[in-house]
């Protein structure tokens, strides 16, 4: 959906605030998952309780946007509940990725999945909706392979972790291509399906002795938070997506991989002159991709 451009500068400049916070929060949330694995919390039950406290602060945005008629119809669309329960399939698998992922020490390579996502994105439409590719889409996607070619002789094998983490987001988008229904109706549905085994696989882990809520404040208060963590970046990039020129977006979407590979950095992952330069033609892709983001949007204000 195309961004209204006849906004007020108040509400443009909170647009670009709730943007950036957006991209702010996905960019640090390594920092969150770490602090939970120092606590003693495993992968599959930060997993679990992201899932099921992410499913009432997504109903909550569906007060809020005042969709629940929307749910409720929705509610009623057998081929649509298939699809989100597809998506819901997609998004899991992306979660789950990233959040080993990042217990694993390998915060950097996650963040090359998300410098490419975009440009997968792009040959997506390019090869299942006929989109077309402009000379800058397909220059930033010819330096990506390149960058990804790089960065498997840089490691030895393929970068399993950023290409499932951009596969299963570009698997993720194309299937929520196809819900006529706003994101947070379909967020919520998304959660809702993803809430039953998080809740059964909680209750397990807390029967069994396993499970961290409950065995202090600092822990279980952390836990709570997976719910927020998940949500409110959600919700800040639907409602900044609407009141933002594409350009922009385009742009500030790569500010939540840098800050996540500055992360990666931070927690002391080493970056060799290989993987050094495989980042160099990502970001060099990048860029390009900004770019023609930014002509793109010129060309239409001036229509």
């Amino acid at each position: 959906m195309s961004a209204d451009l006849s906004k007020t500068p108040d509400e443009a400049r909170t647009a670009v605030i709730a943007a950036v916070g957006c991209y702010m929060l996905w960019g640090f949330l390594p920092l969150y998952f770490h602090l939970l694995a120092k606590l003693g919390v495993g992968s599959w039950e930060m997993i679990a309780h992201r899932t099921l406290w992410a499913a009432p602060w997504a109903f909550l945005a569906v007060l809020l946007a005042k969709q629940a008629g929307q749910v409720a119809a929705v509610l009623r669309q057998p081929k649509t509940l298939l699809i989100l329960a597809c998506s819901t399939a997609a998004i899991f698998i992306n979660w789950s990725i990233y959040v080993f992922a990042v217990n694993a020490g390998q915060v950097i390579e996650a963040s090359l999945g998300y410098y490419i996502n975009p440009l997968m994105n792009m040959a997506a439409g390019a090869i299942l909706f006929r989109e077309r590719i402009s000379r800058e889409g397909a220059i930033a996607i010819g330096l990506a392979v390149v960058g990804v070619a790089i960065q498997t002789a840089a490691l030895g094998h393929l970068p399993v972790i950023s290409l499932g983490l951009a596969l299963s987001f570009c698997a993720y988008a194309i299937l929520r291509k196809q819900v006529k229904a706003d994101a947070q109706t379909g967020l919520f549905i998304e959660c809702a399906y993803l809430a039953v085994p998080g809740l059964f696989y909680v209750l397990h882990l807390q029967s069994t002795g396993a499970g961290h809520f409950g065995s202090g404040a600092g822990v279980s208060t952390l836990l709570l938070l997976a719910g927020p963590a998940t949500v409110v970046p959600l919700a800040l990039f639907a409602w900044s997506a609407r009141r933002m020129p594409l350009s922009a977006m385009g742009f500030l979407q790569f500010l939540a991989p840098t800050l996540q590979f500055g992360v990666g950095i931070a927690l002391g992952e080493a970056v060799t002159p290989m993987r050094a330069l495989s980042f160099g033609f990502i970001w060099a892709g990048v860029a390009v991709f900004a770019y023609g983001a930014w002509k793109r949007t010129r060309v239409v204000e001036t229509a």
